[in-house]
């Protein structure tokens, strides 16, 4: 999904950050979203049902704002 445009559903919380608590390491809490894209935005002209959509849990560290 790294590049991929999609739309911020809602907020889900905050939780620990997974990156450091794979190594065991103290985790701050980080935002989560729950972020829709579409297929075609995804797959692009090989996507089967363009309008369909897929929901992803992302971090907020993880999202880069859109150049409008």
């Amino acid at each position: 999904m790294r590049g991929k445009t999609g739309i911020i559903e809602r907020g889900l919380g905050p939780f620990e950050n997974p990156e450091q608590r794979a190594y065991g390491l103290p985790a701050p809490e980080k935002q989560l979203y729950r972020v829709r894209f579409t297929m075609a935005e995804l797959w692009g002209a090989e996507a089967e049902h363009p309008e369909d959509t897929l929901d992803a849990e992302i971090y907020e560290h993880w999202i880069e704002p859109h150049a409008a």
